[in-house]
């Protein structure tokens, strides 16, 4: 892994997320029918153990006509083995306008004496008790200036360099619409184990199984958490999903795009909660009532079948 030299003016070229630094602050604008109020910076919590990036050097970012601002999201807590990783992905990307926004749950290992080795490339970081995934995403979407969305857990990240470049070819951010790419599953090692599925066209029945468009391969235009609202904090792995289900009736267009964006870390949250997620899955789809009874009952049984199958195979 190349060695990062923090804190120098020359990063203010070298870096996407140190790109296009300007000091004109942004304008928030917030509309009386939006499910959230923006800040540029977030308020201060309990227990808060610091903040810091370029926002709160006063450098910002802005969204432009033809390249529009793209926000990652890493929330973290007690990642110091694979943060560092994840980081670089992200601010190595030859796409320049992107924005880099790190959500610490107040770690007690080396966390955040890696988020502040890096402070001069992370657009805005807090570290501070949070209650959980869903928690500390919704603080992130709250100080996001971004058209455009993608959540990164540490360990995860870009597939390579040009991953974000990739994807905002040719995508018009003026439309409520989701950009979808493959992933790529690896062991704790980086080492490749599969790449995810991908259909030709997306229909959005698929929702009526299971989440189909994995949040690390995700770009959400930021309209869309405006107009639903952010994620439900009693949700610990779907919450991508249940926030999708708000818009069936009124579904977003789909673009979805060949291309590996995202690695996936296999020993994340969810590794070997298969039935923790499923039961999360099944009271998501019985709240927003996307199905009948007895076709949620099939589905639930062969979900069942698969996950004994698996552990006794």
């Amino acid at each position: 892994m190349a060695s990062y030299k923090p804190k120098t003016e020359g990063a203010k070229n070298k870096y996407s997320t140190a790109c296009l630094l300007t000091k004109d602050r942004p304008n928030i604008e917030h509309n009386l029918n939006d499910k959230y109020s923006p800040a540029i910076v977030f308020p201060v919590g309990e227990n808060r153990k610091g903040e810091g990036g370029l926002r709160t050097q006063g450098y910002f970012k802005h969204d432009l006509l033809k390249k529009p601002l793209v926000t990652i999201v890493t929330a973290v807590y007690n990642g110091e083995k694979h943060l560092e990783e994840t980081i670089q992905s992200v601010i190595n990307q030859t796409y320049e306008n992107v924005e880099y926004i790190i959500i610490d749950g107040g770690s007690t290992d080396g966390t955040l004496d890696i988020i502040k080795r890096y402070d001069g490339v992370i657009n805005y970081w807090i570290s501070e008790c949070d209650r959980g995934i869903s928690d500390a995403f919704n603080k992130a979407v709250t100080v996001s200036m971004g058209s455009y969305i993608n959540f990164q857990g540490d360990g995860d990240g870009f597939y390579d360099k040009h991953a974000i470049e990739n994807i905002m070819r040719d995508i018009d951010s003026s439309r409520d619409m989701l950009v979808s790419a493959k992933i790529i599953r690896i062991d704790e090692n980086g080492n490749e184990l599969f790449i995810s599925k991908q259909p030709d066209s997306f229909s959005k029945r698929s929702l009526l199984f299971k989440m189909p468009l994995p949040h690390q391969g995700l770009f959400t235009n930021q309209r869309l958490f405006k107009k639903y609202g952010l994620f439900d904090i009693n949700n610990k792995y779907c919450m991508d999903y249940e926030h999708l289900l708000r818009a069936y009736n009124d579904f977003p267009k789909v673009i979805l795009k060949n291309i590996i964006v995202s690695k996936w870390r296999y020993d994340g949250l969810g590794h070997n909660k298969e039935m923790d997620i499923f039961r999360e899955y099944d009271a998501i789809k019985r709240h927003h009532k996307v199905s009948y009874d007895f076709v949620l009952l099939l589905i639930n049984y062969w979900t069942v079948l698969k996950f004994k199958l698996k552990n006794i195979i």
